[in-house]
């Protein structure tokens, strides 16, 4: 590929081009000023400088009509088709359709929320885009910012901010806890008590070096700490955990709801007024207009929708009961 020099290209008015491809297609000054919305002493002036530039009279009188000379009938083609070019690639695309778009799109998550998200996403990708295909990767909140903006990531969903400028985002939904155990292990009374709850021994979900994990600042903020003996990376660990030793597994309702039932787990409401922050999904400013992008991040919110579902109807059932 050739290298462009930008130096002498500046001064050059590429808006004499446009005068030029208009000169050529009316072969009139006055027709072309009309076509350009100039006044006839503009284009007038545009032709004296192009004349002067290409060292060319562009344009000659022949009878009563003005004709290209042969050195704008060369150039005329050339630059016609350099002008499409770049009037394509500053025109939007054409409508986006999700059936033939081929890309890898780079997905970041916090915490539950791939394994959360991602089989059902994945499913509906298949059926409305073939051809999108997900790179996910575990993604921390002191990283996920800079990520964006090295595009390492097209988007991220879990437990991030963005309030800076150069990012866009939305909140998705607060989260809620619950805590789940194997009922033939652990003999509790439902709803189970605080001093209940806070003695038991615990599984909990961590990501740093921090026996309490993702819940230490919830911890911290009602002042108590819980008898943990397992915190893990992973959450099928606590879950699988909670289904062979006797233990508490903590986690977010929605990851309760979906999977402590697989490993024939109780599901209880948590005694503690644990406050998690909110799930958002961000992405980079850069990406907010792109068609593809736009149409992932609502599939992630239909996804979540249709997660939602099936336990607000279950709501409504009790209610009508």
């Amino acid at each position: 590929m050739r290298s462009i020099d930008h130096f002498n290209l500046r001064s050059f008015d590429l808006n004499l081009l446009v005068a030029f491809d208009a000169l050529i297609t009316e072969r009139s000054v006055t027709k072309a000023a009309r076509r350009l919305k100039l006044g006839q002493p503009a284009m007038s002036h545009a032709l004296s400088s192009l004349r002067l530039l290409l060292n060319d009279e562009i344009l000659v009188r022949v009878g009563t009509t003005m004709q290209p000379t042969t050195r704008a009938l060369a150039l005329a083609p050339r630059l016609r088709e350099l002008l499409v070019q770049i009037q394509g690639a500053l025109t939007p695309e054409a409508t986006f359709d999700p059936l033939r778009e081929e890309r890898i799109v780079r997905l970041g998550f916090s915490s539950e929320l791939e394994i959360l998200l991602m089989p059902a996403l994945t499913a509906h990708l298949r059926e409305h885009a073939p051809g999108i295909r997900l790179l996910t990767r575990l993604t921390g909140r002191s990283d996920v910012h800079a990520m964006l903006d090295n595009a390492e990531l097209d988007l991220a969903v879990g437990c991030f901010d963005f309030g800076l400028e150069r990012h866009r985002g939305i909140r998705l939904f607060e989260q809620t806890l619950a805590c789940c155990f194997n009922p033939a292990l652990v003999r509790m009374r439902l709803p189970i008590t605080e001093e209940a709850y806070v003695t038991r021994p615990h599984a909990l979900m961590t990501l740093k070096d921090d026996i309490h994990g993702c819940l230490s600042e919830a911890l911290a903020r009602i002042g108590r700490e819980l008898n943990v003996a397992l915190a893990a990376s992973d959450f099928l660990t606590v879950l699988a955990a909670a289904a062979e030793a006797p233990v508490l597994a903590t986690l977010p309702a929605r990851m309760a709801r979906l999977y402590a039932p697989l490993f024939g787990l109780t599901i209880a409401a948590v005694p503690l007024d644990l406050r998690v922050p909110a799930v958002a999904m961000v992405w980079s400013a850069r990406n907010d207009r792109d068609p593809a992008s736009a149409w992932l991040r609502e599939a992630v919110r239909t996804v979540l929708a249709a997660r939602d579902l099936p336990q607000a109807r279950r709501r409504e059932r009790k209610l009508t009961a």
